[in-house]
């Protein structure tokens, strides 16, 4: 094969943690990420989201430059904290209107989204029940993922679940590397990732 697909569908990712920051603005709540990033000499320079890339307050900026490259989709990941700042119950309508303005702008710009449900930020809130280990987390993530698809599931029609699960079960759960640095058994680390894939 010489070449690409003409179907072949280009285009560039992030995930919320790592670009939106406002980690307490917009009602968004507490993440292993945020807690991880508060130990110290866990991170190397002691980087954390609160700031990140500003995509919160500045991606409207962020999509002109996409654009400018010619960029035609994007796969985003929704801060599930910022949707639920406890993880379950109360919904945040912020969050969501959040999200609502992003996705328009990025049509507005002819760019197709493609949205991430879970990209490794898991509210703190539910990681103070069991996180992963509890099995009740695939229902948790049963019921954000329904709000998140019946919110935006008419503009949005690809979606992934969990990303990478090898690396926040693998190196958050059992070597420690990334959040929430935990460096359980294998029986546990394979607990969770049942949990997980339920949760899929």
């Amino acid at each position: 094969m010489t070449g690409f697909r003409k179907d072949f569908i280009w285009g560039t990712a992030a995930s919320s943690y790592q670009i939106e920051g406002a980690i307490t603005k917009g009602g968004r709540g507490d993440t292993v990420w945020d807690m991880f990033c508060r130990e110290p000499g866990l991170v190397r320079d002691q980087s954390d989201g609160s700031i990140a890339c500003d995509h919160f307050h500045r991606f409207a900026e962020d999509f002109a430059l996409m654009k400018d490259l010619g960029i035609q989709s994007y796969r985003l990941s929704v801060a599930w904290s910022r949707i639920f700042p406890t993880g379950t119950g109360k919904i945040s309508s912020m969050g969501l209107d959040f999200y609502d303005r992003l996705i328009d702008a990025l049509l507005e710009k002819n760019i197709c989204p493609w949205i991430t449900l879970f990209h490794w930020d898991f509210p703190t809130a539910l990681y103070d029940r069991g996180g992963w280990l509890n099995r009740a987390s695939a229902d948790w993530f049963s019921d954000y993922a329904g709000v998140i698809c019946g919110r935006y599931s008419d503009r949005v029609a690809n979606w992934f679940t969990l990303n990478e699960p090898q690396c926040f079960l693998g190196l958050g759960h059992q070597s420690g590397q990334h959040a929430p640095g935990l460096r359980m058994t294998f029986e546990k680390v394979l607990q969770a990732s049942h949990h997980s894939l339920l949760a899929h």
